[in-house]
């Protein structure tokens, strides 16, 4: 046994040689771990199936040069012991005796070589069928078998065929059985059954002629003289061998023309496939269970699981209880019978659907077929017999209803109080179906094999243009309603987004009041706090101007005051002064006057300047104009607002200077209507005065002065605001070229400028006509004291 495996046990490790078996075991490993098998339950697996390896190689010696044996000490021995999980002692003793038990005694007793050699063997063989049906419990435990697929199934039975060597023996026999019991279930529902069925529904038929085996599971299962019956009756007899069976077989059995003797221990079995012949040698001992009770409990006592496990199901069996005492314990070969016949239960109960497998070749290799090999197959499996009776028989078989059901409605004219089985007869007529392609039962309809085709044709071309036609029709209904939908929808949408729009335009309307307020709040405040500012510009300059003026009434106070004192020094002095001629001192105020032109003169100069440098100003304004049309009528009005003010400087200055003129060609008048005579007077009178004559033109220039001082310093103003309006201007022109980059604001700075200008103007005014008051008012002095002073003269002389 174990010269077919090439299994050695190294550290408690499977090794295996070879590359081929590696790979085989690789691929056992990973179809372990697939149903979930863990590692802890596959090496208990690999372990039992090494100690039954091991458990074939253990040899049996004699003892005392007796008949009795017992176990050689040797690496089998102590390998298959420490695999199952027991000693070396305890594997020898249960190999090699067996208790009796007599009344309340029991003792020991040793056994011979074949009986040690078949007790070995069957611990073996339990060891290896209950593993089998372990692995087999912890798959189907694994993939859920009858518990996830409890409604319609589909099953696979794979067998092998009929089996015929040189030596046939028990295996053999109960393989071949269990292959004569499916051909004849085979057999059944091919031949028997549909013949049956032809005859039932009233169909002309001519039955196949086919063999049938079931003499030959006669010679198998007939009670009591068939084999396994005659089998069981001789593996109970103790004293039994193996040629005993085979001439009890030959002597009932010989009558049967399926059965055949044969010298010696052989004989032979006429099978459907063909004759095969046994050889009875073997038979009793596999037939029968010669498990003891000591194994059994050898395995009890074993460390490891699985050894356990399978005890204990024995001793489970065994505790059963049967139907009566005399029923003999049942043989390997009645358990055998017994699962065949729960397997074809199941089989009558299913919808078979068989697949031949052919061998074409007994060398196995490809592409190379045996004509002979593969005749003989078909001829042995019936598959002639099938073709014959498929060819000659009606494969299609449809109830009426059905068949009316199905093609009905491709009649042409339709009747509805026509049964079904009208209706079946006049599709096949409507389509020209021969008389001799279908039959027409009781009950359904049978057809020739490829009359089904034109039918299904027809049937499929029908109904792929009705469903044209559904299409279209769904199509546009689906069409329309998607339409309706589409419109609804689009109603729907508007109105909801209208109600956002009104709700999203209410919220930006709060925000934006929110916001317009916070925003207006934060520009009243900002033209508040810039009015203050100019404000308190406006009034900080105000007092400046106020402050300045005092300053200059103060100033003109003083000056009038020493113009007074001067005055009566001259009068006191004047007659001291008779060396200078009176002419030279009325001369001052001429000079005065001349001087005071030039400088009108000077100023008009300037002014005409400036009007040049305007229009100059006026042309860039023009150019910016093109630039920026927001800014030309303010510009413009400004241009003309100044035109204005420069004029009516202009004017006043003239006026001012005419007014000047006036008073200097009065003072010559009056200069004129004196005579020399009284010149001479004063001179005279003079002489003797303490203060000199020569002092009298400093008095009245003094006064004109005074006047010229006024006029210059509104020059000297003019001229310095108009500088400044100009660099504003600039600055201006300036701010709008750069606007994009700067942070000032030209509307701002215009209106701040033009606020200035017309304070200015308005100051300027006022000043230039307190300075002509002024005038006037020094020149009317000036003519009272002269008069006062030509009077004192004309009273003296």
């Amino acid at each position: 046994m174990a010269s077919e495996y090439n299994y050695l046990i190294q550290s408690d490790s499977l090794v295996i040689n070879g590359v081929d078996d590696a790979k085989k075991f690789q691929k056992l490993v990973e179809a372990l771990d697939i149903v979930q098998m863990c590692k802890e339950e596959q090496e208990q697996a690999y372990a039992m199936i090494a100690a039954v390896l091991w458990l074939g190689n253990i040899s049996f010696q004699s003892i005392d040069n007796e008949h009795y044996v017992e176990a050689s000490a040797d690496e089998a021995l102590t390998s298959a012991a420490r695999l199952m999980g027991c000693t070396s002692n305890e594997l020898n003793q249960a190999l090699s005796t067996h208790r009796v038990q007599a009344g309340k005694d029991s003792f020991a007793k040793k056994l011979t070589l074949q009986q040690a050699i078949d007790t070995r063997d069957a611990l073996a063989k339990f060891i290896y069928a209950s593993l089998f049906d372990w692995l087999v419990e912890q798959i189907n435990k694994s993939l859920g078998v009858h518990k996830k697929y409890i409604g319609r199934s589909i099953s696979i039975l794979d067998i092998y065929g009929f089996e015929s060597f040189k030596k046939n023996s028990f295996e053999q026999f109960c393989i071949n059985y269990a292959n004569e019991r499916l051909q004849q279930h085979f057999n059944r529902h091919l031949f028997k059954l549909e013949q049956e069925e032809y005859g039932l529904d009233g169909i002309d038929w001519n039955n196949v002629d086919f063999e049938d085996n079931q003499e030959c599971l006669d010679l198998f299962e007939k009670k009591p003289l068939g084999i396994f019956s005659l089998l069981d009756e001789e593996s109970n007899f103790p004293n039994s061998t193996d040629f005993t069976l085979a001439n009890k077989l030959k002597q009932h059995l010989h009558s049967s023309s399926y059965f055949k003797g044969d010298r010696g221990r052989a004989f032979g079995v006429r099978h459907f496939a063909g004759e095969v012949l046994y050889d009875t040698n073997g038979f009793l001992e596999k037939n029968r269970d010669s498990l003891n009770s000591e194994l059994v409990q050898l395995l009890s006592s074993c460390n490891s699981q699985l050894p356990r496990l399978f005890a204990r199901k024995r001793i489970n069996q065994s505790l059963k209880p049967t139907i009566s005492s005399d029923t003999p314990k049942q043989s390997v070969g009645t358990n055998f019978k017994g699962q065949l016949f729960k397997l074809m239960h199941q089989l009558e109960n299913t919808k078979p659907h068989f697949i031949r497998c052919i061998k074409p070749n007994c060398k196995q290799l490809p592409d190379m077929y045996e004509e002979e090999l593969v005749l003989q197959q078909l001829r042995y499996c019936g598959i002639l017999e099938v073709v014959k009776i498929s060819r000659a028989g009606y494969p299609t078989r449809m109830t009426h209803l059905e068949f009316a059901e199905r093609y009905g409605f491709l009649l042409l004219e339709t009747n509805a109080s026509q049964d079904p089985l009208s209706i079946s007869v006049a599709v096949l007529k409507q389509f020209n179906v021969l008389p001799d392609m279908y039959r027409v039962g009781f009950t359904k309809l049978y057809l020739r094999t490829g009359q089904i085709g034109a039918l299904e044709d027809r049937r499929k071309q029908v109904l792929q243009g009705v469903i044209q036609v559904q299409k279209y029709f769904r199509g546009h209904r689906a069409r329309r309603l998607f339409h309706e939908l589409n419109k609804g929808a689009k109603t729907i949408q508007s109105f909801v987004c209208g109600e956002n729009i009104r709700r999203k335009y209410a919220i930006e309307a709060n925000r934006c009041s929110s916001f317009a307020s916070h925003l207006l709040d934060e520009q009243l405040a900002s033209v508040i706090y810039l009015q203050s500012v100019i404000r308190g510009w406006l009034a900080r300059r105000d007092f400046n101007n106020m402050h300045n003026l005092k300053q200059l009434n103060r100033e003109s106070v003083k000056s009038r005051r020493k113009v007074g004192r001067k005055i009566s020094e001259a009068k006191v002095f004047a007659t001291l002064d008779t060396d200078m001629p009176h002419e030279q001192q009325i001369q001052v105020v001429p000079s005065v006057m001349a001087e005071l032109q030039r400088k009108v003169l000077k100023a008009e100069a300037i002014l005409g300047q400036k009007e040049q440098e305007n229009a100059t100003l006026r042309e860039q304004l023009q150019q910016y104009e093109a630039r920026w049309l927001e800014y030309e009528a303010k510009m413009k009005s400004m241009e003309d607002m100044w035109q204005k003010q420069m004029a009516s400087l202009q004017t006043s200055l003239a006026a001012a200077r005419k007014s000047l003129a006036a008073d200097s060609n009065a003072g010559q008048r009056r200069g004129d209507v004196v005579s020399p005579r009284y010149y001479d007077s004063e001179d005279n009178v003079s002489m003797g005065s303490r203060t000199p004559v020569g002092n009298m033109p400093d008095v009245v220039g003094g006064r004109e002065n005074g006047s010229l001082n006024a006029v210059g310093n509104l020059l000297k103003e003019f001229e310095q605001r108009r500088q400044t309006f100009d660099d504003d201007a600039k600055s201006l022109a300036e701010i709008r070229m750069a606007q994009p980059t700067s942070n000032v604001n030209p509307d701002d700075e215009f209106r701040r400028l033009k606020r200035r200008f017309e304070t200015w103007k308005k100051e300027y005014k006022l000043r230039l006509k307190e300075t002509k008051a002024r005038l006037h008012k020094r020149g009317y002095e000036s003519d009272k004291t002269r008069r006062k002073w030509w009077e004192k003269l004309g009273s003296r002389s």
